[in-house]
């Protein structure tokens, strides 16, 4: 099987201190990519955590058929937005909680997703594959 090519949309805390590192243990998971707002601070979080590609928006990473799949941990505004936009681009998507703010929201996101049956959209709602609660 081969590897799943993640593009991270942030350099948020979680990101960096959580989620990356957990994916890079992973033996199905490859960070090809990180984004941020700020040029520097994505290249920073490569250089830091040994990822190959640094971008300095989010549209570019989007944009970059080398990824596969992206993690979302943005501001809860940009959850559906950035989600819809990945989508679009043909990305897999993992969005932390909440994927939505409000109803209207999360049938926006719905009525984005209907139309990619092939892409995964998922919230990250670590309860779901918790031991306690199989």
């Amino acid at each position: 099987m081969k590897k799943l090519r993640w593009g991270v949309l942030s350099t948020a805390k979680i990101g960096l201190e959580k989620v990356i590192p957990a994916m890079q243990k992973g033996h199905y998971c490859a960070i090809a990519g990180i984004a941020s707002r700020s040029p520097e601070r994505a290249q920073q979080a490569a250089d830091r955590l040994g990822i190959g590609k640094a971008y300095g928006s989010y549209e570019a990473l989007l944009a970059d058929p080398d990824i596969d799949a992206i993690y979302n941990p943005l501001p809860n505004h940009l959850h559906v937005p950035l989600t819809v936009q990945a989508l679009q681009a043909g990305k897999h998507v993992l969005c932390e909680k909440p994927i939505a703010l409000n109803t209207a929201e999360a049938q926006t996101l719905v009525d984005a997703a209907a139309g990619y049956p092939q892409l995964k959209v998922m919230e990250a709602f670590m309860y779901r594959f918790h031991p306690q609660w199989q």
